[in-house]
């Protein structure tokens, strides 16, 4: 025997002493949620202690005091399941009867848990039966809180327990545990709230249901005639998505097809719309075309010419919405025409082919499933868009916006919200399957195992010419608008007095020392560490729950497979205004009150992001040879130790990625935010749109300055700790292998 091996035999005790372990494990996490941890959430929120005052029969004690001191006895048959399973898991191992035990105990703690859940709202039972066994209940009742989720988290991982004692996942319990972890957060998180926003379609205002509503709130006529929100939401989405798919193709040509002299300048100049939050540009247009806007300005002083209001409405959406994502499609082009093999170019230019003839006859071609792509992902962006519309709408009304006024507007008509959010999300959806099925069928491949050495074939002077005007154009626009946001902010008033000053900088993030230490005089400082907190908060989660999502659809095949990668294509599709108000439907009442807390807005940041890291995982475990894991399971390793010990590692850069996206995403967000910000708790984001609603445009922008230096610095900053990954060969000793 090899020194350090162990016996097989011993080996396999081992491995079912780490079993049994993870199951005890989740029954005492079952047994404190139960016994020890508040049942029900607290406004003032866990970590204050507040819930300690009524502990632990009031309502902020836990389930058996509520049961036994509180006369909550619906409470008491929770502990039944979780009492009985620790006599199969005390066991050394489980066989399938021990399975299928764990799986029915399981099974009812959770709908037991269910069934209570939803029968009791903010005004007592939802429904007759228990009111008669158990008497009524006081008008204001308490949502679940942590004491409820650690139950709910025990009693499910001991459900997964039992389905891989049955042979479930190959018998791999933490494969199972992954799976229904990422599945019952979907659910509650995507699903849930989904399901809310169409109840709430056929609901009245008073919140009785009346599945005629759905089609009183459909047949509107502002919805679907020819200038009604549907169509002005298609029409800018089909315009946004031509110019900007348009100048980011232009864009890719000139880096990567001409020796233009700025090409890395051009490059790096293409990030910046990326980093800033979304309304920036549409900020930066009102400071450059609004009424008191340097152009407009201009024109009035040399031929009196008075400018007006004119880039509010569809010409100011549509020109913010190009600059905001050309950047994003060039990001999907100019992999493509990078990817373009020369080898097909050279074949043409042997055969005397023209330039020209060259370009449209094969280039452009195989460049056709990166310009399909950045179109579709224009239109969904454009679809999802919510901050350049609201400043810049004027009269012109799309789903987005529509959706928001009619949660704030006067009338707070949820029911023709959700009909709206559905509307959206329908397109939503229509657009990102029908982008992966275009995706899912192209065969333009030219990069193989072979030589792909050669020369690209020129640019067409006419072409090259004009894509460099283009770009020149873009990057002079983009250098003006940038530099409208950093100027503006040291004026006393744009495009009145022009006088400098750091009073905006001042108002928004001033500071002082005094004998007590630092005091942060600033508006906006509450607000800054407010999206900084949640934010790191919610990055990691993002970026873990990207990569176990990935893992499973790349790794795992297991039953369900399908109905698990259309939930991910769901959550990745839902645009972020239905998000807010489904999350508003969803979490206002018991059995789950999360609005109001930073609690909702780390799930909307989780949800939001989440396809992105979906995405780059899947990428990266892609060039990951499954020999690799193969070799790790053959070692009696587990599916845990290999992923943290061979996958993770060589998932470093993605990881990276992904924490880096979820960060810079969650802290520029303010579609779905915008609805589940509170007095207590107020996003960066939604500060900016206040403040520029409010007209006082120099702390706007001096705020969304200092948070695009912010994002720069954050991503330069990881870069450089992070570096490249590189993959070594240690040096041969000579003789031989050591």
């Amino acid at each position: 025997m090899v020194d350090g091996a162990l016996p097989t035999a011993h080996r396999g005790d081992v491995k079912q002493n780490r079993r049994r372990t993870a199951g005890l494990a989740w029954l005492g996490l079952a047994w404190a949620g139960f016994a020890l941890l508040p049942w029900n959430g607290d406004d003032s929120g866990v970590l204050t202690l507040a819930w300690m005052s009524s502990w632990p029969a009031g309502l902020g004690g836990t389930a058996v005091g509520q049961g036994l001191g509180g006369g909550r006895l619906w409470l008491l048959p929770l502990a039944l399941p979780i009492a009985l399973a620790f006599f199969p898991l005390a066991k050394p191992d489980l066989n399938r009867r021990d399975g299928f035990i764990l799986v029915a105990l399981g099974a009812a703690a959770l709908v037991w848990l269910a069934v209570i859940a939803l029968s009791i709202d903010l005004r007592g039972w939802t429904w007759t039966l228990p009111a008669e066994l158990f008497g009524p209940l006081p008008r204001r009742n308490p949502g679940l809180g942590l004491g409820a989720l650690c139950y709910a988290l025990g009693a499910l991982l001991l459900l997964c327990r039992g389905l891989t004692a049955r042979g479930v996942c190959g018998g791999d319990f933490f494969t199972a545990g992954m799976l229904a972890i990422v599945t019952s957060t979907l659910i509650l998180l995507v699903a849930y709230p989904l399901v809310r926003v169409g109840l709430s379609a056929i609901q009245t205002p008073r919140g009785a249901y009346a599945p005629e509503m759905l089609w009183t709130r459909l047949s509107n006529p502002s919805i679907w005639r020819s200038d009604g929100v549907v169509a002005n939401t298609l029409l800018l989405g089909l315009a946004s998505a031509t110019s900007s798919t348009l100048l980011a193709l232009a864009f890719a040509l000139v880096t990567d097809r001409t020796e233009f002299f700025a090409r890395r300048a051009l490059r790096v100049l293409s990030i910046l719309p990326i980093v800033a939050p979304p309304f920036v540009v549409g900020l930066a247009v009102i400071l450059l075309m609004g009424r008191n806007g340097a152009i407009n300005r201009l024109l009035e002083y040399l031929f009196g010419f008075e400018g007006g209001r004119w880039i509010y409405g569809f010409q100011g959406i549509w020109f913010a919405q190009t600059l905001a994502f050309a950047p994003v499609a060039y990001l999907v082009m100019v992999g493509v025409i990078q990817g373009i093999s020369p080898i097909l170019e050279e074949a043409a230019q042997t055969l005397r082919a023209r330039p020209g003839r060259i370009f449209f006859t094969i280039t452009l071609p195989l460049a056709l499933p990166g310009i399909v792509n950045a179109f579709l992902i224009g239109v969904i962006e454009s679809l999802a868009d919510f901050g350049n519309p609201l400043l810049l709408g004027g009269d012109y009304r799309v789903l987005a916006t529509s959706i928001y006024f009619a949660i704030v507007g006067a009338r707070q008509d949820r029911g023709t919200a959700a009909v709206l959010g559905l509307i959206l999300l329908a397109l939503m959806m229509a657009v990102f399957v029908l982008q992966r099925r275009i995706l899912a069928r192209k065969s333009f491949v030219t990069i193989s195992g072979k030589d792909q050495s050669g020369t690209p074939s020129p640019l067409p002077r006419a072409a090259r010419w004009l894509c460099q005007s283009v770009a020149i154009f873009w990057a002079a626009l983009t250098l003006v608008i940038y530099g409208m946001i950093l100027f503006g902010g040291f004026v006393q008033n744009w495009g009145l007095d022009h006088t400098l000053t750091l009073k905006h900088y001042a108002a928004v993030f001033g500071l002082s020392f005094g004998p007590s230490g630092v005091r942060w005089e600033g508006q906006a400082w509450d607000s800054l560490f407010t999206t900084l907190r949640l934010s790191l908060i919610a990055a990691p989660l993002t970026a873990i729950f990207g990569l176990m999502t990935a893992y499973l659809l790349t790794r795992r095949r297991f039953a369900g497979r399908t109905a698990f990668e259309i939930g991910t294509l769901t959550a990745a599709a839902v645009p972020g205004t239905v998000l807010g108000i489904a999350y508003i439907l969803a979490f206002n009442n018991p059995p789950l009150e999360f609005v109001q807390t930073g609690a909702i807005i780390v799930a909307s940041f989780v949800v939001r992001n989440m396809g992105p890291g979906v995405r780059a995982g899947i990428a990266a475990l892609q060039q990951i040879d499954r020999s690799l894991e193969e070799a790790s399971l053959t070692l009696r390793a587990g599916s845990f130790a290999t992923l943290r010990h061979v996958v993770a590692p060589l998932m470093k850069p993605a990881i990276i990625a992904g924490l880096v996206y979820g960060f810079v995403s969650a802290m520029t967000s303010i579609s779905a935010v915008i609805f589940l910000v509170s007095p207590g708790i107020t996003l960066s984001t939604v500060y900016i749109v206040n403040l520029a609603e409010a007209g006082t445009y120099g702390m706007a922008i001096a705020y969304s300055s200092v948070l695009i230096v912010l994002m720069l610095g954050t991503i330069l900053g990881i870069q450089l700790a992070v570096g490249r990954r590189r993959i070594a060969r240690s040096p041969m000793p000579v003789g031989g292998i050591a």
